[in-house]
């Protein structure tokens, strides 16, 4: 896998077993970024979060484009030592946390700019994650319908058997004052 964009353009990554990750396809992680950007404007002082971080590389474009920090959490451990093999070659210091992301997100009260969600797909996490991630932007990668209730979506695109959607938190409340 090579990074698309900035800073790290042209490196290659290793990726692991396909049997354990599905990496995020090249034109998908260009058009990820290039949406991101529109709806953010910069990644300049942006805090990025992979929650199920897979080979690394949506946190490594995070990086090469300009977010200022990324973290990563990954259960299995192999896929952690070939996110950290990648993040050092590039001589970044990876902030991964090995475990269960559901169990860690639901630990922490950190607030991010940009929340990647990606857990493997018909794993039945997305409604857990989703209720749980306390980001600004949430970015879901999925090939199944999820139920978006409570968060407006942004942005929704189609590439090849996944769909990305973009959302925020819904800040409309109800208004039952009776106007």
């Amino acid at each position: 896998m090579i990074i698309t964009a900035g800073k790290y353009k042209g490196r290659k990554i290793t990726a692991p077993d396909e049997a354990i990750t599905r990496p995020t396809l090249s034109k998908t992680r260009m058009g990820v970024f290039n949406s991101l950007f529109s709806i953010l404007g910069t990644f300049e002082n942006k805090s990025f979060l992979d929650v199920f971080g897979g080979s690394g590389i949506m946190g490594l474009e995070a990086l090469s484009r300009g977010f200022s920090s990324v973290k990563v959490f990954e259960l299995n451990r192999k896929s952690a030592e070939i996110i950290k093999k990648n993040y050092n070659m590039l001589n970044l210091n990876p902030e991964i946390t090995i475990g269960d992301s559901v169990k860690i997100l639901s630990k922490t009260n950190e607030y991010f700019d940009v929340i990647y969600i990606d857990p493997p797909y018909k794993s039945n996490l997305y409604e857990s994650v989703l209720k749980i991630a306390n980001g600004n932007i949430i970015i879901v990668e999925h090939s199944e319908n999820v139920d978006f209730t409570g968060f407006e979506v942004l942005k929704q695109k189609n590439y090849g058997g996944s769909k990305i959607t973009f959302l925020s938190k819904d800040i409309v409340q109800n208004d039952n004052s009776g106007n």
